[in-house]
């Protein structure tokens, strides 16, 4: 069993309360999903669980945590800097528990997770790896040292169909406590049983949680209606509140005209309607105390909005708009060969997706094609990498960042933007450096949107965004009027966004779909 007791969570910097007196117990059989919008303290709380001095730096703690004899494991978000530079054996040397394993044992690791038989073995520095192998290498260590709690930030981040299905069955199969992240709706709907769900409402000024027995479509669904049954009581008793107020006031005025018109010789009327007064103030107080029982206004944190240019970046359906051609991808040391012979032609508003097993270039294809397309007079290209350190300034603030005048008006409208993008007017002017990833993934889709772009170069667009704005991103870029040309191993963005589904594959990219 692990227990929470009575969390607070405060950030230093700006004082603001991001998790009060919550409270959560997980047993054996628990698999349990944290959802949220960016910002919202989701990584925060996994990293306090697993160790208090991970959040100490950032923000202050009060509370319990009860972990008995369980032993926590734990899967960053970002692999640690301290491992960037080992070698992949350093990697797994490190933990003791690697050498109980036979090579035989870690030959059927290595094949259920897609990667090489030796792969343990090899001297390729941890940081070079794919953002997908750097992932896997990380839950295999994990899984080595036998823990009883399984604590994931993000795990399906970055990682391949087939390994989103191992990860699916490893959590579906695990006997103990599984407590993860993730903003991929599908493996959220085929795993969770148990959802922890963080909320800042009222502004993001007041914090709030939930914890539910029960699956995400299940929680989704009764936290919709019990939202619209409490919104239509709730105003269905203020109706009934203003026609008794009405009538109230209409009653208080007419003894009170009364009153002031009632002479001295009529002291046994005059005391009639005091009386009267007397009995109407009470009344007026009933009513008082009765309102403070009234049903509240509902008030929940809605997704973001947003939305990305329009039918006038609409690119006609015969221009092309690449003819991309290669004849080897090399890997970015330019020592081994990743795939042969590529060729990708893409023409008028087409989405395109681009998918295959970690490792094998998709990222690094992908830099190349933005490379083409980014010199490109004819067309207006923008580019999210999976890294979006590689292109923001982490020093600058989103509005600096966004702002290409210096007008007050740009910067106002840039302000009313973030602000539908959830931003507090602390966070437009902190440094980009101490944001969310999915924070920082959406200044640069409000650049994408203010610098009206007609082709979009995307790597990973939805790994950074909650499951509840999800269908909004996914909304947005499947209207959007221009071409698209992705990476992603995101089921849902695959189905409802792109035309055409291509695999990298070692000799150049196969049809999948389209």
């Amino acid at each position: 069993m692990l227990q929470i007791k009575d969390l607070s969570i405060t950030h230093k910097k700006d004082l603001r309360v991001i998790m009060k007196d919550f409270s959560c117990v997980l047993n054996y059989g628990d698999k349990a999903v944290i959802i949220g919008e960016e910002g919202n303290g989701k990584s925060t709380l996994m990293k306090w669980i697993y160790n208090p001095e991970l959040a100490e730096e950032y923000v202050e703690c009060t509370g319990e945590r009860i972990i008995g004899k369980e032993k926590l494991c734990y899967l960053p978000q970002e692999l640690p800097a301290t491992e960037r530079e080992t070698t992949i054996y350093e990697f797994f040397a490190e933990s003791d528990f690697f050498f109980d394993y036979s090579p035989k044992d870690l030959m059927q690791m290595a094949k259920e997770f897609h990667l090489d038989v030796d792969f343990f073995y090899s001297e390729q520095k941890m940081g070079t790896l794919s953002g997908g192998e750097k992932i896997k290498a990380q839950l295999m260590r994990i899984l080595m040292e036998k823990p009883t709690v399984l604590l994931l930030d993000e795990p399906s981040n970055d990682i391949d169909i087939k390994t989103l299905e191992l990860l699916e069955d490893i959590i579906n199969k695990w006997e103990y406590i599984v407590l993860y992240i993730s903003h991929d709706e599908m493996l959220i709907e085929n795993t969770a049983n148990m959802v922890i769900h963080l909320e800042q409402i009222k502004r993001k000024t007041e914090p709030r949680f939930t914890v539910a027995k029960m699956d995400y479509r299940r929680y989704v669904e009764e936290r919709l209606h019990n939202f619209e049954r409490q919104l239509q009581q709730a105003q269905s008793e203020r109706r009934e509140k203003r026609i008794r107020d009405e009538k109230f006031a209409k009653i208080y005025q007419e003894v009170q005209n009364q009153l002031a018109s009632c002479s001295r010789q009529a002291p046994s009327v005059a005391k009639n309607l005091k009386d009267k007064m007397h009995s109407v103030k009470s009344m007026g107080r009933r009513f008082e105390r009765e309102d403070e029982n009234m049903t509240e206004m509902p008030e929940q944190e809605e997704a973001i909005f947003f939305k990305l240019g329009g039918s006038e970046l609409a690119i006609p359906a015969g221009k092309t708009v690449i003819e991309f051609e290669l004849e080897e991808l090399l890997t970015p040391d330019g020592k081994r060969v990743l795939a042969k012979d590529i060729k990708l032609a893409v023409r008028g508003s087409k989405k395109i997706c681009i998918v295959g097993h970690n490792g094998i270039g998709k990222t690094t294809l992908l830099k190349k094609i933005a490379s083409d397309l980014l010199e490109r007079k004819d067309i207006r290209a923008e580019y999210i990498p999976q890294n979006y350190e590689d292109v923001l300034d982490l020093t600058q603030t989103p509005v600096d960042f966004l702002d290409t005048t210096g007008d007050k008006e740009e910067i106002t409208r840039i302000r009313t933007y973030l602000g539908a993008l959830k931003y507090t007017a602390d966070e437009m002017e902190r440094p980009i450096a101490e944001l969310s990833g999915g924070q920082k993934a959406k200044v640069l889709l409000l650049k994408m949107s203010l610098s009206g772009t007609n082709v979009l170069i995307l790597d990973e667009p939805t790994r950074n965004f909650s499951p509840l704005s999800g269908p909004v991103i996914r909304k947005m870029l499947s209207e959007f009027s221009g071409a698209i040309i992705s990476i992603s191993h995101d089921r849902k963005y695959m189905e409802e966004v792109c035309d055409i589904i291509y695999e990298l594959t070692e000799k150049g990219l196969a049809t999948l779909r389209g």
